[in-house]
């Protein structure tokens, strides 16, 4: 039998345990937004970087004030990608990407979530999705963009954000940068020794957001991703319907877009070209 002893120090380890469970089920939140890294002050312009811009402030639905940035395309516009960031930083940290995607022939419409950069409330998973839905609402009835002129863009956790926002919409086509399955799928994988599955409050259900969208699908995915394994853009790829295409690169999660250079303009200019016709 065991002695009192032993028995107080496994009732004290599952006693932690079941703490460690709570506070991850009760703060979650905080370990799937960060506005604040590296800061939620706007850091930049597209100015800065030689690109022309307008300030944009526009409203969800449920009357939160958000902010974002429109930057006119080149002379000759492929087409108006509306564009769904991670979940760290906001519009200002992704300047690299803007010059990438004008230098596309996109016009980029940008925008911050709730509790991101300039926009009023806190985050929350259906609040991202509002958020969305009014950054089409603006495109297609504030600037009269045609649905089947717009290029739905999401990276990392803004994947989930733009296949949501894709399914429920007729976009010209959409692309996931560095996405994951689902919330509970890559918890699991970061936090393996809770029943994460269980306590996950959020769902960011990409893949299954995927089986809804019926445009043109490109999953872009680095084999060399130390966050979200390339395994989930893989998995993606599996979800998706056609026609879609499969980019794998090279480089970490946040900077592998980069690091992969000409090989990802290029291959992301080849699916335009496909499905776009020009």
């Amino acid at each position: 039998m065991f002695s009192s002893a032993i028995w107080s120090l496994i009732l004290l380890i599952l006693g932690a345990y079941l703490a460690l469970a709570l506070l991850a089920f009760l703060f979650q939140a905080h370990l799937v937004y960060f506005p604040n890294v590296p800061s939620r002050a706007l850091a930049a312009t597209p100015e800065s970087a030689g690109l022309g811009y307008e300030t944009v402030d526009f409203a969800a639905d449920d009357g939160i004030r958000l902010n974002g940035w429109f930057l006119p395309g080149p002379a000759e516009t492929r087409a108006t990608l509306l564009f769904c960031h991670g979940n760290a930083g906001n519009i200002s940290h992704r300047l690299d990407s803007l010059k990438i995607f004008h230098d596309l022939g996109f016009a980029v419409f940008i925008f911050d979530y709730r509790g991101y950069g300039d926009s009023a409330g806190t985050a929350s998973e259906q609040g991202t999705y509002l958020d969305a839905e009014a950054a089409w609402r603006y495109l297609t009835v504030e600037r009269g963009v045609r649905p089947d002129d717009i290029v739905i863009f999401g990276r990392s956790l803004g994947a989930a954000v733009a296949a949501h926002l894709a399914s429920r919409h007729a976009p010209k086509a959409l692309i996931l940068e560095s996405g994951f399955t689902s919330a509970p799928d890559l918890a699991a994988q970061v936090y393996w020794f809770l029943p994460v599955r269980w306590l996950s409050r959020f769902a960011y259900a990409t893949a299954a957001y995927l089986t809804q969208v019926h445009a043109p699908v490109l999953i872009i995915h680095s084999v060399d991703d130390d966050i979200i394994p390339v395994r989930h853009g893989r998995a993606l790829f599996a979800a998706a319907n056609e026609p879609k295409l499969l980019l794998e690169m090279r480089g970490d999660h946040n900077q592998g877009f980069l690091i992969s250079g000409h090989a990802y303009v290029e291959g992301i200019d080849a699916f335009l070209k496909t499905h776009l016709g020009r």
